[in-house]
């Protein structure tokens, strides 16, 4: 099938323990690109102690990896699941104190991945300056603006770069070139990591960046590790115009992760499907 093009499970498998994985938001109703089955063979695998970042706002997923052992860290902007009620494996480490929380803001989180991108040490950026964010990011640094008179106050955020940003994308060719489509931050996010790992609906055959209507919505594989081809891969959330989030299966999830016994029990569940 191509260098690129992988089995699901050699896919997963390059995120090892401890490292940092980057992964867009799953905000229902707002983004795609969440690789949702990619998410339930890591929680299979076993990995631990992630670093995990979400730009900006999690849900679902990293309740999941949350649930399952998987995450040492959450770094993100919130993280909630608007009318499907809070998070219950989250709530339940955050308040054991079993989980790290890196706490940031949008806009913040938006720009470090910037600075990733461009391979610079960190971003400025003003609107969180006075808040009381800043005073829980000691890495963070109100300066005054070098380009100005004096009395000008700038907030640096440090660069984000993963070990690893995974996503779910319309198609890939096997070339390892990936369709995005409108979410351009996961390009970003791309540039950003060390390595990329992405699940696609299905494989196009021909080059992608030799398109012209295809090609300026698309990551080469210059950014690119693996690609498996995952048809419904971020199910139960929707993915842009090709089928739509499962609200019932979500409601599920919710109410059997509200306990030990009834997340193990979905976990299992899932595994053997």
């Amino acid at each position: 099938m191509g260098e690129y093009v992988v089995p699901l499970a050699d896919l997963v498998a390059h995120v090892r323990d401890g490292d940092k994985l980057a992964v867009p938001s799953d905000f229902s109703g707002f983004y795609s690109g969440v690789a949702m089955q990619a998410t339930r063979a890591l929680v299979q695998r076993g990995v631990r102690k992630l670093h995990l970042v979400v730009l900006p706002t999690a849900g679902l997923q990293a309740d999941m990896l949350i649930g399952a052992g998987c995450v040492g860290t959450l770094e993100a902007s919130s993280i909630f699941m608007g009318e499907y009620g809070v998070p219950p494996r989250f709530k339940k480490a955050f308040m054991d104190g079993s989980i790290r929380t890196v706490e940031a803001t949008c806009p913040a989180i938006h720009a470090a991945f910037q600075a990733g991108e461009k391979g610079i040490p960190f971003m400025p950026i003003r609107g969180v300056i006075g808040s009381d964010v800043v005073k829980l990011r000691p890495d963070w640094r109100v300066v005054s603006n070098p380009m100005g008179e004096g009395g000008d106050p700038i907030l640096l955020v440090p660069a984000i770069r993963p070990d690893w940003t995974l996503f779910h994308a319309p198609m890939a060719d096997r070339a390892g070139n990936v369709w995005y489509g409108r979410r351009r931050e996961l390009a970003v996010m791309a540039r950003a990591a060390y390595g990329t790992l992405v699940t696609v609906e299905k494989l196009y055959e021909g080059n992608l960046m030799e398109d012209p209507a295809l090609s300026c919505a698309t990551l080469p594989n210059v950014y690119v590790t693996a690609v498996s081809v995952v048809p419904r891969g971020a199910w139960p959330y929707g993915h842009g115009d090709e089928y739509a989030e499962d609200a019932a299966e979500i409601r599920r999830y919710m109410t059997a992760a509200e306990s030990d016994e009834g997340f193990a029990a979905y976990v299992r569940e899932g595994a053997a499907s």
